[in-house]
């Protein structure tokens, strides 16, 4: 019996060739260093994922999971792919199957950012809206189930669709960046939660590599992580997250708690504060998530001068503000979330410019 036809293996064999062809024409994404003032034994980085096609640390992912579909025989021509998304993965997604010729659903919040789905849209995506941000995954499997579709399941699939050895992947080329600066091993690298993929590649590498690096997970209000992470009992909340992207309403599958050091809660208007601060003092404009993890990232660099440390963070630009700023980037919106940013701009003002941390 012969499962599986040539001409449909020669379909896959070209979907697989399109999408090693996106990644070779896409340089690798910049380590910026971002001078501190106030700590100057301490060198902060930004890793800018915001400049890869679809503008996010997601296109990594998305392109992953096709692959990772791809290989295991999940999609093949035609195939309606589906995905529970809050936004940024659900663009790379949709971004791939237009390039690969295939439907795409993303099932998403109706608080999602109205400029994300359009960009889904743009690529030819369809969102569908649901009010219970819980209920994303459900919708997203029971639809795919109905198509005869694939859902990609990036929640389940993060943290295996990618080689965390290498071929490639966000900590490979963290270090080799930081291979020439004067701490070329990062005390720590601070990452959000999200899916738990990325934090699961860069805690696994750390240790394949044998290095010290310490990693620092950072997770917004009403999330999961925290309470997995002391508790692995633990991981479920009654409302999602206000920072889109990293948040979640349930500990995901791809969230290894064993291989994070530290885990951060950052109040929400913490995380907008500091997306505010970071565009006034470097001009980067990226998202609220970079925002929660930038806060994270001074608070423990302002620890290691304390410790009398020198040495090196590096954290992520997951993507590009423009997305937010009829949001997160809007004093009216902000004020409707009834978040006060001042006491926050002043904390991190104070840390930048005299290395003294008064959260």
């Amino acid at each position: 019996m012969d499962q599986s036809g040539h001409a449909e293996r020669g379909w896959v064999i070209e979907a697989i060739r399109k999408l090693k062809a996106d990644q070779t024409r896409s340089a690798d994404t910049h380590l910026h260093a971002v001078p501190i003032p106030g700590l100057p034994d301490v060198d902060l980085y930004l890793k800018d994922e915001s400049t890869h096609p679809t503008g996010s640390l997601k296109h990594r992912l998305g392109r992953s999971l096709f692959l990772y579909g791809l290989c295991s025989g999940l999609i093949s021509e035609g195939t309606h792919v589906v995905e529970a998304s809050s936004g940024s993965t659900a663009v790379s997604e949709a971004f791939f199957a237009r390039l690969l010729g295939l439907p795409f659903t993303a099932v998403m919040a109706t608080t999602t950012s109205p400029t994300k789905i359009a960009l889904i849209e743009r690529q030819g995506g369809r969102c569908v809206l649901v009010e219970d941000p819980a209920s994303v995954y459900d919708v997203a499997r029971d639809l795919a189930e109905q198509t005869r579709g694939h859902y990609l399941d990036q929640f389940t699939y993060a943290e295996r669709a990618t080689d965390w050895r290498g071929n490639n992947n966000i900590a490979e080329s963290i270090f080799e960046q930081l291979g020439m600066e004067r701490f070329p091993t990062p005390e720590w690298v601070v990452v959000g939660a999200g899916t738990g993929g990325t934090s699961a590649t860069l805690g696994r590498y750390v240790r394949w590599r044998g290095l010290t690096t310490r990693l620092c997970v950072v997770d917004p209000e009403n999330s999961a992580f925290l309470a997995a992470f002391r508790d692995p009992g633990c991981g479920e909340t009654t409302c999602g997250s206000r920072i889109e992207g990293i948040g979640r309403p349930r500990a995901e599958p791809s969230f290894l708690p064993d291989v994070v050091d530290r885990l951060v809660r950052v109040p929400d208007a913490a995380s907008v504060a500091a997306a505010h601060f970071l565009r006034s003092r470097t001009g980067a404009l990226a998202g609220p998530s970079t925002g929660t993890a930038i806060y994270a990232a001074t608070k423990l660099a302002c620890d290691m001068q304390v410790a009398g440390q020198s040495g090196s963070i590096v954290t992520l630009l997951c993507d590009d503000g423009v997305r937010y700023l009829d949001t997160y980037f809007s004093d009216a919106w902000v004020a409707e979330q009834g978040w006060d940013l001042e006491p926050y701009l002043a904390v991190l003002s104070h840390a930048w410019d005299h290395g003294v941390w008064m959260g």
